[in-house]
């Protein structure tokens, strides 16, 4: 095992600069309703976008049709994809080239400073970006932790949770028993499916709201070496204790949504675009937010070191970042648009799912990602293997 990093003076300057961008500033502007439509229809901005390629790392549900062949249709540019399911797949596809091959890439916004330490990025050159079309608090997320040296190396993309999903033809869920502590629950053994270091944080974010580990709600597991190992050894020890309720571990999208349809999970820790996307098939599944909190994060584009493709990448950002695409995006993921007036052209199936997942007070409780360092993102991940291999 490599040795630990420690958070390096620029990485706590990113932590602190994050503070400005916390949980009742992002609910302000990220579901208001009432947003006015941007009167700007897509624009390619020179003679160049008629032609050429770009090669872009991507999530694997987060480009749903016909998100790409209506881009290549309007200007003629190829997109060459390269899906991945977990933020550290991207990250070492990276590493191994750095940066070459991809123009590019797809970080979440929490991963912020292990991205500014891995130097594997270029700026992003904003005169040539429609910044004015996204909204104010999506936007915040990225500049809040992605600017640095006066650079700004990130835009959003689209914004979800992870929180509680379950199939209704097998169990009866309600808000205001819905729990990270319900998973648990011993009627669920041998048929709750989650990621594993997600799973842990949901542990801890239930016994800091139960009183069992006060935690400030997980935060503090953010401070210092000590504080994250104190805090993990007692939900990991729980986990592994009851490692008989996990049908499966998912790693992504689609094994997410095949654990519910074909191997037997009832219940699961998961992404909402999944099994939003299969309720929206009809199939009996819903996603809901706990009491404790559904867990937030952007997704969003960087530019990559070895880009080739500039005038191509910011062609394709641009847009994405319309209303009608955006609103795209949403329709067919299950995620939620990060552009102004993009509310104007959701589905109404959308609409109903997102008023699904967080009734009540559920939005004034959403959990955002603190920054990942990268000395923390190291003991989560061997906190999480510890648990998978038990």
């Amino acid at each position: 095992m490599s040795h630990m990093k420690y958070p390096t003076s620029s990485a706590m300057e990113t932590v602190l600069a994050a503070q400005a961008f916390n949980r009742r500033t992002f609910l302000k502007g990220a579901v208001g309703g009432g947003i006015a439509a941007v009167a700007s229809p897509y624009i390619v901005g020179n003679a160049f976008a008629t032609s050429g390629e770009l090669s872009v790392l991507t999530w694997s549900d987060e480009l749903p049709d016909p998100v790409l062949p209506e881009f290549t249709k309007k200007t003629g540019i190829k997109i060459k994809t390269t899906p991945f399911s977990q933020n550290e797949e991207q990250i070492n596809k990276l590493q191994a080239t750095d940066g070459e091959g991809f123009d590019l890439c797809m970080p979440s916004f929490s991963r912020a400073p292990e991205f500014r330490e891995l130097e594997i990025l270029a700026p992003l050159d904003t005169s040539k970006l429609h910044l004015d079309a996204l909204l104010p608090t999506m936007l915040a997320g990225s500049t809040s932790l992605w600017t640095w040296d006066d650079k700004l190396y990130h835009v959003p993309h689209c914004w979800g949770t992870e929180a509680i999903s379950w199939r209704t033809d097998k169990t009866s869920l309600e808000y205001k028993d819905l729990s990270y502590g319900t998973l648990w629950s011993p009627e669920y053994k041998g048929k709750m499916q989650g990621r594993p270091h997600s799973l842990l944080l949901g542990i801890g974010l239930w016994w800091d709201a139960t009183g069992k580990l006060p935690s400030n709600r997980m935060r503090d597991s953010y401070k210092d070496e000590a504080s994250a190992r104190r805090i993990y050894d007692e939900i990991t020890k729980y986990a592994i204790e009851n490692k008989a309720q996990i049908k499966q571990f998912w790693n992504g999208a689609d094994n997410t949504k095949s654990g519910f349809m074909d191997n037997g999970c009832v219940i699961g820790q998961t992404w909402d675009g999944p099994p939003l996307a299969l309720k929206k098939l009809g199939r009996p599944i819903n996603f809901m937010a706990p009491q404790e909190g559904a867990i937030t994060w952007i997704d969003g584009w960087s530019l990559t070191k070895g880009a080739k493709n500039l005038d191509q990448a910011y062609a394709f950002i641009n847009f994405l970042h319309t209303p009608e695409v955006s609103a795209m995006i949403s329709n067919g993921s299950g995620y939620n648009p990060v552009v102004k007036g993009a509310d104007a052209y959701l589905s109404e199936a959308t609409k109903q799912n997102f008023a699904d997942a967080y009734p009540g007070d559920a939005l004034d409780k959403l959990w955002l990602r603190p920054p990942d360092t990268s000395w923390y993102t190291q003991i989560r991940n061997e906190y999480a293997e510890r648990f998978k291999a038990a």
